[in-house]
C-alpha cells in the first residue's frame, strides 16, 4: 500500500474521528477512502456504545451533581469507545457552537440531553436540529428565553440565534433582533421542581399561548405573524447563514481560522473552500451529511494536513484510543475527563456562549506541559495493548535508530515532523546504538521504543491534527 494513501487515511481519521491505530488505518485503506467516508457518515450501521455499562459501575453519573465537576465523564467514555467517531466529533462540533454550560444551568443531565440531541440529529438537517435546540430546556435557561414574555421581551436567545447560530454579525439590525425575539415569546420550560437526592428533576419544553406575541413582525424584510419556526426558516434561507455555518465547518474540520468575533472583519482563510461548503449546504437544504461528504472528499480537505491544533478532547481521547486497554470503565476514566479540563476545555461547561477559542489559543506554557505529560505517560505504559502492539510492529522494521524513529512516527498515525525534529529524535536514539530483539535484550529494546514514542508525542508537531 502506498505511504501517501496511508497518510491521507490517517488525516481523515484525525479530523473525522480521534485518530486511528495502524491496524485500523490498514483495514480502512483496504475498503478505500470514499468508502471509509461513507461508513463514517452512517453511524447507524455501528453498534452504539452501551452507556448503561458505564452507569452500572458509576450509578451516580445517571444524574451527576455539579459539585464534583465530573458530569462529562460519561460522554468521554462514549468518545473513547465509539465505533462511530464522526458522530461523536459532530457532537463536539455542535457543543462548540451551541455552547451551553453547567456553570449557569447547574444541571449536568440537561446538558447531557443536549449532547444526546446532537448525537441524534447532528448529522441530519440543520433546521430540525435548530428547532430542537430552540426548545431545549438547557438552552432556554442558558439564554433566558424562559423569561421572554409577550409583555416583556428578552432578546438574549434571539440575539445569539442570529449572531452565533446562523447569520453572524453584520447581517441583521437591532430591530431584527427585537422582532426575532418577539417570535419566540411563550417558548419556555415547565416550572423547576426542587432537587431530589440524585439531582434535579427533568426539565421539559412548554409553549404558553397566553404568553406569545401574536402581533405582526417585521424581520429581515419579511412581514407576518411569525413564530419561532418561521424565524428559523427565514434565517436559513438567507445566504449569510450557509456561509457562516460553512466557515464553522471549515474551522473545525479543515484548518484553524481566526476566532468567530473577528469573522465580520477577517476574510476566510480559504474563501473558495468555504463557498464550496456553503453551496453544499444550500443545495441540500442544510443536510449536514451531504455537506460533510462534499468536504471530506474535496481537494482542499485532503491537502490541509496538520493545519489544526488539536483541541484537548482530541488530545486525550485520541491518545487513549491509541494506547488501548479501555474496554472496562475503570476509575481512570475520571482522570481522563479531568485532564481535558486541565488542558483548557471543560466539556459541558464552556466559558461563555461563544464557546472556546481554538487554534493556537489552546496552547500556552501551562496547557502545553499538561498535554506533553499526559500523552507521554500514556504512550510510555508498556502494559497498554496499543503500546505493546506498536513495539511488536517496530521489531519488523530493523534495528537502526533511524528506522526505529521512522517506524514510530508512522505507527503513531503517519506523524510528520520537521527535519530538525527528526534529527534530534535520531540523535537521541543513536545514543544507545542499534536495538537488539533477542531474548536477552528484548525488554530493553521495548523500553527504548516506548521512550521514543514518548518523545514523539511530546513534540510540537504532535500537537497538530
Amino acid at each position: 500500500m502506498a505511504k501517501d494513501d496511508l497518510a491521507l487515511m490517517a488525516h481523515l481519521m484525525r479530523r473525522a474521528g480521534f485518530g486511528a491505530t495502524r491496524e485500523e488505518l490498514e483495514e480502512r485503506l483496504a475498503k478505500g477512502y470514499e468508502a471509509t467516508v461513507e461508513g463514517l457518515l452512517r453511524p447507524e450501521d455501528h453498534e452504539p456504545v452501551d452507556i448503561y455499562e458505564f452507569l452500572r459501575y458509576y450509578q451516580f453519573q445517571w444524574k451527576p451533581g455539579t459539585a464534583g465537576g465530573q458530569g462529562q465523564t460519561g460522554w468521554v467514555w462514549r468518545m473513547v469507545n465509539t465505533e462511530a467517531p464522526l458522530q461523536e466529533k459532530m457532537c463536539l462540533f455542535w457543543h462548540q457552537i451551541f455552547a451551553t454550560g453547567v456553570s449557569k444551568v447547574d444541571h449536568y443531565d440537561e446538558i447531557t440531553d443536549m449532547i444526546d440531541l446532537f448525537r441524534e440529529k447532528g448529522m441530519g438537517k440543520y433546521r430540525d436540529l435548530l428547532v430542537e435546540v430552540a426548545r431545549n430546556p438547557a438552552m432556554l435557561f442558558w439564554l433566558d428565553n424562559h423569561e421572554n414574555h409577550a409583555t416583556a421581551i428578552n432578546e438574549n436567545w434571539g440575539r445569539e440565534l442570529l449572531e452565533l447560530f446562523t447569520m453572524g454579525v453584520g447581517n441583521y439590525t437591532e430591530e431584527d433582533v427585537y422582532e426575532c425575539s418577539r417570535a419566540f415569546t411563550g417558548w419556555t420550560m415547565t416550572p423547576k421542581l426542587p432537587r431530589f437526592h440524585m439531582g434535579r428533576w427533568d426539565w421539559y419544553f412548554e409553549f404558553k399561548e397566553d404568553d406569545h406575541d401574536y402581533g405582526e413582525k417585521d424581520f429581515l424584510g419579511h412581514k407576518g405573524d411569525f413564530d419561532g419556526e418561521d424565524i428559523i426558516d427565514i434565517v436559513l434561507a438567507h445566504p449569510a447563514t450557509a456561509r457562516f455555518i460553512a466557515r464553522h465547518l471549515y474551522s473545525f474540520f479543515v484548518a484553524d481560522e481566526v476566532q468567530v468575533p473577528a469573522w465580520q472583519v477577517s476574510p476566510p482563510r480559504d474563501p473558495e473552500a468555504v463557498e464550496a461548503i456553503a453551496s453544499a449546504l444550500t443545495e441540500s437544504d442544510f443536510d449536514m451529511t451531504y455537506a460533510l461528504r462534499v468536504m471530506f472528499n474535496s481537494d482542499f480537505f485532503k491537502e490541509a494536513r496538520f493545519a489544526k491544533v488539536k483541541n484537548p478532547t482530541e488530545v486525550v481521547v485520541g491518545t487513549v484510543r491509541m494506547a488501548g486497554g479501555v474496554e472496562l470503565p475503570g476509575p481512570e476514566i475520571f482522570d481522563w475527563a479531568s485532564h481535558i479540563t486541565y488542558m483548557g476545555q471543560e466539556l459541558l461547561n464552556p466559558p461563555s456562549v461563544e464557546g472556546w477559542h481554538s487554534g493556537v489559543e489552546w496552547v500556552n506554557s501551562g496547557t502545553l506541559m499538561k498535554r506533553a505529560n499526559f500523552v507521554s505517560d500514556m504512550m510510555g505504559d508498556l502494559e497498554r495493548p496499543g503500546v505493546r502492539n506498536i513495539v511488536e510492529r517496530v521489531k519488523d522494521v530493523g534495528a537502526s535508530p533511524e528506522s526505529v524513529v521512522r517506524a514510530c512516527l508512522e505507527l503513531l498515525g503517519e506523524v510528520e515532523v520537521k527535519d530538525e525534529t527528526m534529527s534530534e529524535l535520531v540523535s537521541h536514539a543513536e545514543i544507545e546504538g542499534d536495538l537488539a530483539w533477542d531474548e536477552a535484550n528484548e525488554a530493553d529494546s521495548a523500553r527504548r521504543v516506548s521512550e521514543m514514542l514518548q518523545l514523539i508525542v511530546a513534540t510540537r508537531e504532535y500537537q497538530f491534527a
